[in-house]
């Protein structure tokens, strides 16, 4: 009859991941989405966002001769060589 007809018209056209790119690369990301390497990167950023505050805190509470290069290599640390 002509109404099967238009509903497999509708259907036809209902874009699917392989005829709507977009589609594509949103299954192609939520298939290769590592959530540990998401929460490694994360907690990477917080330890260094911590060491920052600590050493804000450390200057915060010193007093520090400016003039001094050797007291300014000091507080430069190990990281920053």
């Amino acid at each position: 009859s002509g109404c099967s007809s238009l509903v497999s018209l509708y259907f036809f056209f209902i874009p699917t991941a392989s005829t709507n790119p977009k589609a594509a690369l949103k299954s192609k990301i939520v298939a290769e989405f590592r959530p540990q390497s998401l929460i490694d990167e994360l907690l990477l950023y917080k330890r260094s966002e911590d060491q920052i505050e600590l050493k804000e805190k450390q200057l915060s509470t010193m007093r520090v001769d400016v003039c001094s290069t050797e007291t300014l290599k000091c507080l430069k640390g190990k990281d920053s060589i």
